[in-house]
């Protein structure tokens, strides 16, 4: 499903599905709430008004179930009556299944989803998931006609009107910025290098008028950045950090959201095996979804400063590569003892965050890294794992999760157990634990929360997406809806307000002054 324009209409029109193939999507009782006059003209004349309703009762999801209509031309697709209290209510990863599996093939295609207005965000999302834009396929290159997949929103419930064309545009900017992290993500090194990945940056800055600040490669050095300039400078292309900033007129505080960019990592001198190297192009998981929640937030009227830090660098090998023992100098000024260089990440976001509070002024610092391969084991494939030094923004994330589909699941937060894993006798610290059965990583995050200090009185949030940011060996462009929900309400676009973690009471037994309270607090 690669190459596909994906739109989003308030109507995608009527067709003969044998001209237009369709997909129709929802949870079964929300499709039984879809009127046969308003489906009628995307089935007539394949489907008759008694078949549709056949289909419909013969639906039986466990979790999902689909039902042909007409050939392979048109489907009817049912996804989970319900899900537990650590999902999504949207069932956005059976949403993204479904399309893969049931979607009729065509050159123009058309879904209709039938959802609640609070699930629209996230439906959205998922679907885009579904149609990576990367492919080096021959038999691609050879397509001249484009394909595209209309997608149209029917919503039920209470608020149940028209889909407006704000609404359309932030699904369009939301889905984009999915797509173009994905496809960041599955790009190779030896074409996703730093030099390319820069360039992606100055593109979207240039379309958001804004000019990158970058740092590169012996300047790095010279300006004691140790951590990105130590990991990267054994590669062909220099390290890199660069950031993106929004600095709107009015805006009461600062948010940076620092990405880890490691476009390709070997591991360094402590060498990944020839079973677990593949598939670290995805190391930059982190710095491409806060590309593409970058672009779409500005572009949906941000009103607070924001700031994306990009942390770019390769974990090569060569005559130049950090060895273990190394010691290096960070920019928080902590020196580092170095015990494993395949702990990287850690080392290039403690200079990204340390920059974030020392130079930017940063009130809220967030990192999105694909960090710890034991992240999966302690959240699983399907949850990122976050760590905090708020207890209320742990819970944002987790509630933002699940309004957007980017799931989340906290880690344990306890510094004063766990940051003496990181204990040397020559350095601050080392870069890596010394018992990696004690929550590893948990101690990951801490490692970094420790460039701005335990102590710092902002609000620091570590999102480790190691997992999440693939299925199979695709990426998902995981993080970029968690961001754009988390930070909804510095937002200036009503349906970004909605799935934000604040954009309903937070609590039917708090007081107005109360909740204004709590809202400022947490964003």
């Amino acid at each position: 499903m690669a190459n596909v324009g994906l739109q989003f209409q308030a109507s995608a029109g009527d067709a003969d599905p044998q001209s237009r193939p369709l997909l129709l999507l929802g949870q079964l009782h929300h499709l039984h709430r879809v009127p046969w006059s308003h489906v009628r003209g995307k089935l007539q004349p394949r489907v008759t008004e008694e078949l549709w309703q056949a289909a419909l009762s013969t639906l039986n999801p466990n979790p999902t179930d689909s039902c042909p209509l007409y050939l392979n031309y048109a489907t009817v697709a049912a996804l989970p009556s319900r899900v537990s209290r650590h999902n999504s209510p949207s069932a956005a990863h059976f949403i993204t299944r479904l399309v893969r599996t049931c979607l009729p093939p065509g050159t123009h295609r058309c879904i209709l989803m039938v959802c609640e207005r609070s699930d629209a965000f996230a439906s959205a999302c998922a679907l885009a998931r579904a149609f990576p834009l990367f492919t080096h396929r021959s038999g691609a290159s050879r397509r001249t006609e484009k394909k595209t997949v209309t997608v149209e929103f029917f919503l039920v419930g209470q608020d149940n009107g028209p889909v407006e064309v704000s609404t359309l545009q932030c699904l369009t900017s939301a889905t984009e910025g999915v797509r173009l992290a994905a496809r960041i993500v599955d790009t190779p090194c030896n074409e996703m290098n730093t030099d390319t990945f820069l360039e992606e940056i100055k593109k979207v800055g240039k379309e958001l008028g804004i000019v990158p600040t970058v740092i590169r490669d012996e300047e790095l050095k010279a300006r004691g950045f140790g951590g990105i300039y130590g990991v990267g400078k054994a590669a062909i292309h220099p390290p890199a950090l660069a950031v993106l900033s929004h600095t709107p007129d009015g805006a009461t505080q600062t948010i940076a959201w620092v990405g880890k960019g490691i476009v390709y990592d070997t591991g360094g001198l402590s060498m990944k095996g020839k079973t677990t190297m593949p598939g670290m192009k995805r190391d930059c998981g982190g710095a491409a979804a806060v590309l593409g929640a970058f672009r779409a937030a500005v572009k949906q009227g941000f009103k607070d400063t924001l700031h994306a830090v990009f942390c770019l660098a390769e974990n090569s090998v060569g005559p130049n590569a950090t060895r273990p023992d190394d010691i290096h100098l960070l920019y928080s000024g902590k020196t580092v003892e170095i015990n494993n260089t395949d702990a990287e990440g850690r080392l290039v976001l403690a200079d990204g965050v340390s920059y974030a509070c020392k130079d930017l002024g940063a009130d809220i610092i967030l990192d999105m890294a694909t960090l710890t391969g034991a992240q999966g084991i302690a959240t699983g494939k399907y949850h990122a794992a976050v760590l905090t030094n708020s207890a209320e923004w742990e819970a944002a994330c987790v509630k933002a999760g699940r309004q957007c589909g980017d799931l989340v699941h906290p880690l344990v937060y306890c510094p004063e157990l766990h940051f003496s894993e990181f204990t040397s006798a020559v350095a601050d610290m080392k870069n890596s634990v010394a018992d990696r059965d004690n929550s590893p990583s948990s101690c990951a995050g801490l490692f970094i929360a420790s460039h701005i200090g335990f102590d710092w009185p902002g609000v620091w949030v570590h999102l480790d997406i190691a997992a999440p940011v693939h299925a199979g060996e695709r990426a998902t462009g995981f993080g970029v809806a968690l961001l754009l929900a988390l930070f909804g309400q510095a937002s200036e676009d009503p349906l970004l307000n909605l799935v934000s973690p604040l954009g309903c009471d937070v609590d039917a037994q708090e007081g107005d002054a109360e909740r204004d309270s709590k809202r400022r607090r947490l964003v």
